[in-house]
């Protein structure tokens, strides 16, 4: 195997070697270069040996010294190198498998590739690695990772993840302490499955491998209406949502005086279910998983209420009428921000879209469809129609039916404006104005 350089950064010490566009890398040090994570591990070093092949097949090697650490200026054809690895479990909660047919066929990927996690935050199970790349992921250090964990109940875990070799979580989790690597963990909560006294089991056993376990963030089960035939679950009521935060809470306040660290964080979901208050922006310390869903709307508002102070708002010449359009469970927060905060000249109106799409008991903004939209939407009186960018396909205007953005507009008559999670584009794009 051998990796295509697509781009020599000028002056750089690969260009300054005679390394050039279209050469193809065949190993360093011997060592063959399967992925990114292999290129970056073995250029780190201040002496290489490139194996390197020409357009024509002729082979030759290059010998460097450089400072370590500083890169060599190529760029390789994909970041990756490699086709994703892809899930083998069939876990009782999976989103996917509650997919409907007939959507794009990157909806239905699951990936569950170490690569990514360390590249890009996914989170992985870890029940698909072969002995070769365990020990690849230890050789290269990789760290932080993100490991949906779930429970380290053996016998539970592997009943959750309908895999047979599920149950040796905490083996990989301890060896990865052993080696100083550090992960970052996800639990996917099931109301009565893996909650309850299996998820003290599970925080005590994590918090054990503190501090290369960083975090623990509690995610409630996401159920769409496309179940048939897949394991029997519920969302969780108000009262058992109550409960998760009350348990989280008691364990935060044991992390913080042993470890200086709250550790476990319950998703914004779980805030919402149980209709109780955000935390504040220092409960969440240094926001470690955000990307999860965790302490999104506490940052929101914090961002939003200080590009208020630094910014005041002054009365608009022009009045304008904005509608918020936002999943049902964050609209009762977006309405108690806005009317905290009420925008001069501006009227809003925060509108929850039902996800008729996916189920109600959908209720997250991000998986909310253009018909729905749409569909909710027709015949009302705006100047501007907000949502979140994560209802659009990342780096695309296309939403999850493949509806694209122009197309509701054009159905709607009104201006639709996405907007990133961020409090300062939301109060700009509220008065109509660019970030």
């Amino acid at each position: 195997m051998s990796q295509r350089i697509v781009e020599v950064q000028r002056g750089s010490l690969a260009a300054r070697s005679g390394i050039r566009a279209g050469d193809r890398l065949v190993s360093i040090g011997g060592t063959p270069v399967l992925d990114f994570v292999d290129y970056q591990f073995l250029t780190a070093r201040p002496s290489l040996e490139l194996l390197l092949e020409d357009e024509t097949g002729r082979r030759r090697t290059v010998h460097l010294h450089k400072p370590s650490g500083d890169p060599l200026g190529l760029t390789l054809e994909s970041s990756l190198m490699s086709h994703p690895k892809t899930c083998a479990n069939h876990c009782m909660f999976c989103f996917i498998e509650q997919m409907p047919p007939g959507m794009r066929e990157s909806l239905y990927v699951r990936d569950d590739d170490w690569r990514l996690s360390l590249m890009a935050g996914n989170f992985v199970t870890l029940t698909n690695l072969p002995p070769q790349e365990m020990e690849r992921m230890i050789e290269r250090r990789a760290s932080p990772l993100y490991i949906s964990v779930h429970t380290t109940n053996g016998e539970l875990r592997k009943k959750m993840l309908h895999h047979i070799h599920a149950d040796r979580i905490m083996d990989h989790l301890k060896r990865f302490a052993q080696h100083n690597m550090s992960f970052h963990c996800q639990v996917v909560l099931c109301p009565g499955i893996n909650d309850g006294a299996e998820l003290d089991r599970t925080l005590s056993d994590l918090a054990s491998l503190a501090p290369h376990a960083l975090t623990v963030a509690l995610v409630p089960v996401g159920l769409t209406r496309y179940r048939q035939h897949l394991f029997p679950l519920r969302p969780y009521t108000k009262e058992e949502a109550e409960r998760i935060l009350l348990q989280a809470e008691a364990f935060q306040a044991r992390m913080l005086a042993q470890h200086g660290t709250r550790f476990v964080f319950p998703s914004d979901e779980f805030y919402q279910i149980a209709q109780h208050p955000i935390p504040d922006v220092e409960s969440y310390e240094d926001f470690p998983q955000f990307e999860n869903g965790v302490g999104l709307l506490c940052r929101l508002k914090d961002e939003f209420e200080t590009a208020l102070r630094l910014d005041p708002d002054e009365e608009s010449n022009i009045p304008r009428r904005v509608i918020m359009a936002t999943g049902t469970s964050v609209a009762p927060f977006m309405e108690t921000l806005i009317h905290a905060h009420p925008i001069a000249g501006v009227h809003v109106r925060v509108k929850p879209i039902i996800n008729r799409f996916f189920g109600e008991t959908v209720t997250v903004s991000g998986l909310i469809t253009g018909q729905d939209l749409v569909a909710q939407l027709t015949g009302e009186d705006a100047d501007e129609i907000l949502i979140t960018q994560s209802m659009l396909r990342e780096g695309e205007d296309i939403f999850l039916d493949d509806m694209t953005l122009d197309e509701a507009r054009r159905l709607l008559g009104i201006r639709i404006t996405p907007v990133a999670d961020d409090g300062a584009d939301l109060l700009y794009a509220l008065r109509g104005m660019e970030a």
